[in-house]
């Protein structure tokens, strides 16, 4: 029986789960939006709520807190640049957990882990994916047709 054991061990050893969550939190973080276990999820989100109250606190302290747990600077500038502003008037609940199915190799339910509110920048960079697919389909098409001439060359021609 596991009365009174809280938190989500994910088959790691201590080191290795801080590790894991470190690195989900900066990722949340830095792309909004990341996919992972439905456990890693729920193990994710209260980590990822803190952050962001750091975020929104503004205090040097604050920010020295967020650097000593998130992997990257870049992922402090943006909590606090970016993220953190966004919730100005919110008290809580920041992120959203969707189920996705199922993974094909283990069958394991995968989420979405998500910020809310990150809805029309994830659209920008869906759209900005969707254009260069787009332009690079041209451009294969284009340097095909100019490999491929019109016509056939004539294998009794001299050259």
């Amino acid at each position: 029986m596991r009365h009174r054991n809280a938190g989500f061990k994910l088959g790691r050893n201590p080191s290795h789960r801080r590790a894991l969550l470190r690195n989900l939190v900066t990722s949340i973080l830095l792309m909004d939006r990341v996919e992972t276990t439905v456990t890693k999820c729920k193990a994710t989100q209260p980590l990822v709520e803190k952050m962001i109250t750091l975020g929104k606190r503004g205090t040097v302290h604050a920010r020295r807190q967020a650097l000593a747990f998130m992997m990257t600077p870049e992922s402090v500038d943006r909590l606090f640049n970016v993220v953190a502003p966004r919730y100005s008037d919110r008290k809580g609940g920041y992120t959203r957990i969707t189920r996705s199915g199922a993974r094909k190799g283990d069958a394991a339910e995968m989420a979405f882990i998500e910020l809310l509110g990150a809805e029309h920048e994830l659209d920008e960079k869906r759209q900005k994916r969707e254009e260069a697919r787009a332009k690079k389909r041209e451009e294969m098409a284009k340097q095909l047709e100019e490999e491929k001439p019109g016509e056939a060359p004539d294998p009794n021609a001299e050259p």
